[in-house]
């Protein structure tokens, strides 16, 4: 039995222009220690799927499928139930260190919060605990450093506070939503360093919620891409990124920078644009903005094919997509 399980899993959002689905029958599994990348652009669904799967989605989103932890289901239990979850089995690092501290309490004490409710610890061993977690995550002095505030630090040492919160209690899984967004390359470079270090040391699973591919590339075993809040391509990452199938991957990968292009050349884009959650297409949700596209690829959602060593794609154009790259035409 796989650590998570995730079947199906959808989230509706309830908008003054009716129902618009952000995810839309996402279905993967996790084992204990291992590392899976979520990746897309901005609005495919990464960040709601993270959310859905701790029980924090907005007052206006709903969820369905099914999401089990352990062989127990998590979707449609109760706020006191995802509590005794959060924090403790799962656990989550934000996108932005600026935003998630709490601003009117100091760090250790933030740090020790989920120590004090989760193990039960009194405030005395908590703040040690705290103290050696901040330790861990590299803040000097932590000793006299956990009685400052949030915005005492700088964004680095923020999100390795925020790392920091998210391990005290030793959870199974730990979310990582663009955990490197704010910092700078040096920085983000430890701080991912961090993480895959903690992970190998605690044998937990991460999801890595990332657009970045070259982050993704260096930090997970499989990879999930989204588009339209529907997986588009899946596969053992090094799979993904040496075969690439789907026209969505070709695009994502032929929009990057390289080195040793022409001074002041533009790059490739994928034309057009994302479509409005409301205005999705009923078949694949890349259909219109793809140069494969056919009167065939509106009509049903296409089914995964097995491209081999686990690697699967939604397209029925496969084939074409396939020669055409054979001939130098795409990414």
């Amino acid at each position: 039995m796989p650590l998570l399980d995730v079947a199906g899993l959808t989230v509706d959002l309830d908008t003054p222009r009716g129902t618009a689905r952000a995810v839309r029958g996402l279905s993967f599994a996790l084992e204990r220690g291992e590392t899976l990348g979520l990746v897309g652009e901005s609005g495919c669904g990464k960040s709601l799927t993270a959310l859905a799967l701790l029980g924090l989605l907005p007052d206006n989103a709903r969820a369905g499928g099914s999401v089990r932890l352990d062989g127990r289901e998590l979707l449609g239990q109760t706020e006191r139930d995802w509590c005794r979850v959060r924090g403790n089995r799962i656990a989550m690092v934000f996108q932005e260190p600026m935003t998630a501290l709490n601003p009117v309490h100091t760090v250790g004490r933030q740090v020790a919060e989920p120590l004090q409710l989760h193990r039960g610890l009194g405030a005395r061993q908590a703040r040690r605990e705290a103290i050696a977690l901040l330790e861990r995550v590299g803040i000097p002095d932590a000793a006299r450093r956990a009685d400052a505030w949030p915005h005492q630090f700088s964004g680095g040492q923020r999100q390795r506070i925020t790392i920091a919160m998210a391990l005290a209690c030793g959870p199974d899984l730990l979310v990582a939503d663009e955990p490197t967004t704010a910092l700078d390359v040096t920085v983000q470079q430890q701080i991912l360093a961090l993480v895959r270090e903690l992970v190998a040391e605690r044998g937990m699973a991460l999801l890595l919620i990332s657009h970045d591919l070259g982050v993704v590339a260096q930090n997970v075993q499989r990879l999930l891409v989204m588009y339209g809040g529907a997986v588009v391509e899946d596969g053992p990452v090094a799979t993904v990124y040496a075969h690439r199938a789907h026209p969505y991957t070709l695009g994502l990968f032929g929009a990057r920078p390289g080195l040793g292009g022409p001074r002041g050349g533009r790059l490739a884009t994928i034309p057009g644009s994302v479509p409005d959650l409301h205005e999705l297409p009923p078949g694949c949700p890349f259909a219109g903005r793809c140069a494969w596209t056919v009167d065939a690829c509106a009509v049903a959602t296409p089914p995964p094919v097995d491209l081999g060593a686990g690697h699967h794609a939604r397209c029925i154009r496969l084939d074409a997509v396939a020669a055409d790259r054979a001939r130098g035409g795409t990414p």
